[in-house]
């Protein structure tokens, strides 16, 4: 990667700020006598890569709107310009499975996943957010056997264009941008073929950003000019605010398409007002998006709180809303997408005692916006890539407005600090406005501070009364699927690998949970590829815990077995490794197996259960201590000790291999109340034995 010389013009004023003394005053021009610079896209969010909204839907509707509005209502909170969703593919993509709209060829169905949902909600707020959408992985069948979705362009193509038109015709929401495949190689012929069927299907409208990677595209577009009249915008991930020469020379407006993934801390708050400002002053880039959304999944799976607010607890509806959610707001709640930034050097640069600075006007010019940040190295460090030493200094800002704004008289103010060192962080705190003279006006810029400077005068701090406090997810905890949707994917369990929705049952069980997936998807990650489902639930401190459910294993399309597990201590793109205690039944074999991990790569014991197999099989596991106990339907299978076992995690259950299998009647408790329900069980059976042996018929 190569330098700009706005990269190397960064470096050198880093370089110089150690010798910047303490409240020296320098003067910076605002001037849009030259002209503009470029478009402003605006800061968004990413929901997905993924599941990373997945407790979120479950929360009570009073706190869910709350959480919503915090993130999208404009004036209000973050006020999102911009809602990044993933097209669920069935493949785990960091924090767990989102469902694809296609699980198979034959099958289309727009009611499975939370993305809609999200979108719609978000749209409720600011009719003006735009959509963005992007696969991490593919259902298998799209790569035609291959693994791989460049294998027939044409079929991943219309693949994404169906998901593309089900948003509309379902939803009445309108994709403004697609991505081509996160993180993962791009194809300059897939890329072509998507926009001319985009553009064959009516979605002319619906721009193309690629590669969801790294910049290296550029050096294709500078030399195909098909590839080149495809796509719209280049999106790089974690770009550490510096582009490369060959980027720029491609003319196309330059994103952070996914950034940030930092602990929402006062360090990630410092991380996120950073680069908001010097993915622009540096690296040109017009739009960055947060990766993720909002933190709504469980501790610890990966990047626990790398969001721009946490909500985990939609038992007991408390969430966070944490420093970046106001730090977004010095920018958006200020501006809007079509802005224009102005020139570097007249507006935009980076200030001599460390920090930056960005001015962008609206198109008629009557507004005007400035947002200066002075975070300090070792407050504002990003996850990734790592950050290069740097100091920053207390200095003065004298702020001189020409051009179209040098009649302004005074400018309205709006203020953080973040606090360290047991100081309290200021948030979003409006000020007295700067008065200006001959359009001239000074602030006095601490450090770890963010400043927005603007005419524009419907800036608002919402605010709701404090959430409910925090509880521990609840016990007895049970779930018959009956209250959902059908499609809809049960609210708690957090599916890992596989895609688990409702469905209709039998007679007996009226609506149940069915793992769909049939064969390993074109994977983002390894997860997928133990060829294993697995969904977990609850919390992953639980050490001694009952867990149950009646699970039945199908003849077409099927699954080899089925499993519970406890102590579950691994998800994400982990989950191939998951360790705990897996107690796996197989029917058709009449064979159960019991694993310290889901790989069953370290078994523990395993045997018949021939004499208690039937069709909907009741399978209930107890863990206490080292001891490990096992039922299927009432009967004690076995009862073991095993003292290698993980000390606690999570509740889990799911699929042996891919393929079909229902669930109902789920239930975790206690382990005392598991010891009670066991010994019932043992004493149902055997008075069921008994009676049918008093009973049976005289053989002659």
């Amino acid at each position: 990667m190569h330098l700009t010389a706005v990269s190397l013009a960064f470096v050198a004023a880093l370089s110089s700020a150690l010798a910047v003394g303490p409240w020296r005053a320098t003067t910076y021009d605002f001037d849009d006598s030259s002209g503009l610079g470029r478009q402003y896209d605006g800061i968004g969010g990413l929901s997905g890569g993924g599941a990373t909204s997945k407790l979120l839907v479950n929360y009570p509707e009073k706190e869910r709107n709350e959480i919503l509005d915090y993130l999208f209502k404009p004036n209000f909170g973050a006020s999102l310009q911009i809602l990044k969703v993933e097209i669920g593919g069935d493949a785990q993509s960091t924090d767990g499975t989102e469902a694809s709209h296609m699980h198979n060829s034959w099958d289309e169905n727009y009611q499975r996943g939370y993305e809609w949902w999200l979108m719609v909600e978000a749209k409720k707020r600011n009719p003006n957010i735009k959509l963005y959408c992007l696969p991490w992985g593919f259902p298998g069948w799209v790569g035609q056997g291959s693994r791989n979705p460049y294998q027939v362009p044409e079929v991943t193509a219309d693949y994404i264009i169906r998901w593309i038109n089900g948003a509309k015709t379902v939803y009445g929401l309108t994709m403004d941008f697609v991505g081509i495949w996160n993180e993962r190689p791009y194809n300059s012929t897939y890329i072509k073929t998507l926009r001319k069927m985009l553009d064959a299907r009516g979605f002319s409208n619906t721009r193309i950003v690629a590669p969801d990677g790294a910049w290296t595209i550029s050096k294709d577009i500078n030399k195909d000019p098909a590839l080149a009249a495809a796509v719209d915008y280049i999106g790089c991930h974690y770009p550490g605010t510096l582009s490369t020469d060959d980027a720029l020379k491609t003319g196309k407006q330059l994103w952070a398409s996914e950034d940030y993934s930092t602990y929402n801390d006062e360090v990630g708050g410092g991380c996120w007002a950073r680069i908001l400002n010097k993915n622009y002053a540096v690296g040109r880039m017009t739009a960055t998006i947060s990766w993720n959304l909002i933190a709504s999944y469980y501790n610890p799976l990966p990047f626990f709180r790398d969001g721009l607010m946490t909500a985990v607890e939609p038992w007991s509806g408390n969430y966070n809303v944490d420093t970046p959610i106001w730090l977004s707001a010095h920018t958006t709640q200020f501006t809007q997408v079509g802005w224009k930034y102005l020139e570097h050097g007249a507006g935009v640069g980076l200030l001599e005692g460390g920090g930056s600075y960005v001015a962008l006007v609206s198109p008629d010019k009557k507004d005007f916006t400035i947002i200066v940040e002075t975070m300090s190295h070792n407050h504002s460090l990003c996850i990734r890539p790592p950050l290069p030493a740097y100091d920053v200094v207390p200095q003065t800002m004298n702020i001189q407005l020409k051009g179209s704004f040098a009649n302004i008289k005074e400018l309205n103010v709006w203020y953080s600090k973040l606090g360290f060192d047991g100081q309290q962080s200021i948030m979003f705190q409006k000020k007295d406005a700067l008065q200006l003279k001959n359009g001239m006006g000074s602030a006095s810029l601490g450090m770890d501070e963010v400043y927005t400077f603007t005419t524009v005068t419907t800036g608002d701090k919402g605010q709701y009364d404090a959430p409910p406090p925090s509880k521990s997810f609840p016990l007895p905890y049970s779930d018959n699927f009956d209250s959902y949707a059908k499609c809809e994917e049960p609210y708690n369990l957090a599916q890992q690998t596989g895609s688990y929705e409702v469905v209709a049952g039998d007679s007996a069980h009226g609506q149940v949970m069915r793992q769909m997936v049939l064969d390993t998807a074109t994977y983002w990650c390894a997860a997928d590829t133990a060829n294993k489902s697995i969904s977990i639930i609850g919390n992953y401190s639980w050490s001694d815990i009952y867990v149950e459910v009646e699970a039945l294993v199908g003849k077409v399309n099927a699954t080899d077995g089925v499993f519970v597990a406890a102590r579950v201590q691994n998800g994400g793109c982990q989950s191939y490794s998951a360790k705990g205690i897996f107690f796996f039944v197989f029917p058709a074999q009449q064979y159960y197996i019991i694993s310290y991990d889901l790989a069953r790569t370290q078994q523990i014991s395993s045997g018949a259960v021939s004499s208690e197999v039937m069709d909907w099989n009741k399978i209930s596991l107890l863990v206490t201590g080292t001891t490990i106990q096992g039922q299927v339907n009432g009967k004690s299978v076995f009862n073991i000790q095993a003292p290698k076992m993980t000390k606690n995690g999570f509740v889990a259950i799911g699929t042996d291999t891919y393929g079909l299998a229902d669930f109902d009647n789920f239930m975790i408790t206690t382990a005392s109340d598991g010891r009670r329900i066991m010994r019932e069980n043992e004493e149902r059976a055997h008075a069921k034995a008994k009676h049918t042996l008093y009973f049976e018929p005289e053989k002659h």
